[in-house]
């Protein structure tokens, strides 16, 4: 589990209002961790703070859309005054699911704004300064996606490919200043935004996972980096790496068919 003496006193949550966010903050609260929670929709927001703030722990919230131009500079404000030693990004989605030439390539690049542009933001702050304090950790959230091309992915794959690869080199780079970097790599898991969606949880042979398991586990390996599959998903990210793509991508098709089929 995180350690706060490493880790705290301060986690600042990108994607902190439900699901597996919730979890990380949730988690956190029970471990004495102040939280700073970052999402755009504010009721779900003012929830998670409120089932931390029950346990005890200090909260401060910023709904807030990252696509928005200023949204850095306003989370750089709100945490101005303290000292964060976790950041965990959590935010990144497909937001334009459209085949690649068939949508505005605004449309796309939005989903590079927020799975890659904003990361790369807020890590760059606040890993400076743990740089210079010698201890700190993050976090981020990624996908099976990114590790096979997949249709109307086109872009979000490509983004989470990025973010792993990211998450690598700059484990590398922070190793030695006491900082860790890891990367959650998620599958299908059963999550709100998820279960909105409409995706088939019951398509033959499919792992889900539990928004609470998949925290626990990133919060418990978060010095095991750079990467971490969890939910019982490493088998199948390293089927992924096979170096016949055609095969890989075509396999991997068949089952987000089935999972993209709405229940009759």
């Amino acid at each position: 589990m995180a350690d706060l003496d490493k880790y705290g006193p301060w986690a600042v949550i990108a994607g902190g209002s439900e699901g597996v966010g919730a979890e990380f903050a949730r988690q956190l609260a029970e471990k004495r961790f102040n939280l700073v929670l970052i999402a755009r929709k504010p009721d779900p927001l003012d929830q998670s703070a409120r089932t931390c703030r029950e346990l005890g722990v200090e909260v401060r919230t910023l709904s807030i859309d990252l696509l928005d131009g200023d949204a850095v500079s306003r989370i750089v404000a709100v945490t101005a005054d303290l000292e964060v030693g976790l950041l965990i990004y959590n935010a990144g989605a497909s937001t334009c699911n459209e085949p690649f030439l068939e949508a505005p390539l605004p449309d796309f690049q939005k989903v590079i704004d927020l799975n890659v542009t904003r990361m790369l933001e807020l890590v760059q702050h606040y890993g400076r300064a743990m740089a210079a304090r010698e201890r700190g950790g993050i976090l981020l959230v990624g996908s099976l996606a990114g590790y096979m091309g997949s249709w109307r992915h086109t872009v979000y794959g490509g983004a989470k490919a990025f973010s792993r690869i990211f998450a690598e080199s700059l484990w590398l780079e922070l190793r030695d200043r006491n900082v860790d970097v890891l990367e959650l790599v998620l599958g299908v898991t059963r999550t709100p935004a998820m279960e909105r969606v409409g995706l088939n949880f019951d398509a033959p042979g499919m792992i889900v996972n539990d928004p609470a398991e998949v925290a626990a586990e990133g919060l418990a390996h978060l010095a095991d980096g750079p990467v971490f599959v969890a939910g019982g998903n490493a088998a199948t990210a390293a089927a992924s790496n096979a170096p016949d793509r055609a095969a890989v991508v075509l396999g991997s098709h068949e089952r987000i068919r089935a999972l993209v089929e709405r229940r009759s």
